[in-house]
């Protein structure tokens, strides 16, 4: 059988495919630790040996056998030339979150199937999200570092009278992957949530539990504003110079994203003034320049890029994709596939 995982239906189940990694060296050992090894060779045949990072370069003979392409970080780009080293590949599997980084139109255009992890990677996104929202209305961290400085309890009247969780007013720019685990998180606290989505209409809002907003009106009334919207040319500075000023005093912005939907410049000028807080997982650019008052500031939280998957947290991707490569060796369709059109409005 030879038919499409991408149509739901069956594919060769005559003998187990086989699995090439194209991924960053050495990092197919962190991923394929713990007994994953075993799992996917229980499945497909795979060879640790034939990890490749270059497909220009790679030994044809290995190449030509590739059925599967099971890729992380650092995956080589799928490109029309490329793809004619790989005749036999029919899937791409991967074990992290956005493929746009390697899936070409090229791979669309040849019908090979593709799946992702991004779904897995959404939760500790999501719970690193919830975690900044609930510190940031409580001003855990403005607390901890008064009694830091006094070394003795500090006066906790401002406190008091000015923060907390109870009937804050969260907005959520994004119902992406992120944004409704997101959502599903916030569901059992006592906060009124606010969502920003054009490809959300009022009844899916209304199943969501959320208020659906314009994007100028979710800055101006919210306590806490968290982005997870995609790096898209009409995402890029989404949140300007013009839009941040609408952020209510001591208001909290939260970017777990990408750093282009901020003007990070424009940010940082409010920030220094300590009218806003702001929780930043990411940057324009990536990482701020040396002298960047974003490293010291007191009221803000910059953190490298680490909300999404980390240490152990891998290995609940990797377990994802060898689920869908025993899924097509099985012949059945993928769990989470990622079809073309959905790439025009993801991360």
């Amino acid at each position: 059988m030879t038919l499409s995982v991408q149509e739901g239906t069956l594919l060769n189940t005559s003998r187990p495919p086989t699995v090439l990694l194209a991924m960053d060296s050495p990092l197919h050992q962190r991923l394929l630790a713990e007994g994953s090894l075993d799992r996917l060779r229980s499945v497909a045949r795979v060879d640790l040996a034939r990890v490749v990072t270059d497909l220009a370069t790679a030994d044809a003979g290995r190449l030509a056998e590739a059925e599967v392409l099971f890729t992380h970080w650092g995956a080589p780009e799928l490109t029309e030339e490329t793809l004619r080293r790989l005749p036999g590949l029919r899937a791409v599997v991967h074990a992290a979150g956005s493929v746009k980084h390697h899936v070409t139109d090229a791979v669309w255009r040849r019908g090979i199937a593709v799946s992702s992890a991004a779904a897995a990677n959404a939760l500790p996104v999501a719970e690193f999200t919830l975690a900044a929202i609930l510190f940031a209305n409580k001003r855990v961290l403005d607390v901890a570092r008064d009694y830091a400085a006094v070394r003795t309890r500090p006066d906790l009247l401002p406190y008091f009278s000015g923060h907390g969780n109870y009937h804050r007013t969260v907005g959520i720019v994004g119902a992406s992957r992120i944004g409704r685990r997101l959502l599903d998180l916030l569901r059992p606290h006592d906060l009124d949530v606010l969502l920003h989505d054009p490809y959300v209409d009022d009844r899916q809002a209304r199943d969501l539990g959320v208020e659906p907003v314009g994007l100028d009106e979710l800055a101006r009334r919210s306590d806490v504003v968290s982005i997870h919207a995609p790096q898209l040319p009409e995402t890029h500075h989404m949140f300007d110079a013009r839009r941040i000023a609408l952020l209510r005093d001591g208001a909290t912005l939260i970017n777990t994203a990408r750093g282009s939907l901020v003007d990070t410049d424009a940010l940082t000028a409010h920030l220094v003034t300590g009218r806003l807080h702001a929780v930043l997982d990411v940057t324009e650019p990536d990482v701020p320049p040396a002298d960047s008052p974003l490293y010291t500031l007191p009221n803000v939280l910059l953190t490298p890029h680490i909300a999404g998957s980390l240490g152990n947290e891998l290995h609940r991707m990797t377990d994802w994709a060898i689920d869908e490569v025993s899924r097509y060796a099985q012949g059945l369709p993928f769990a989470h596939p990622v079809g073309s059109e959905e790439l025009s409005r993801s991360a």
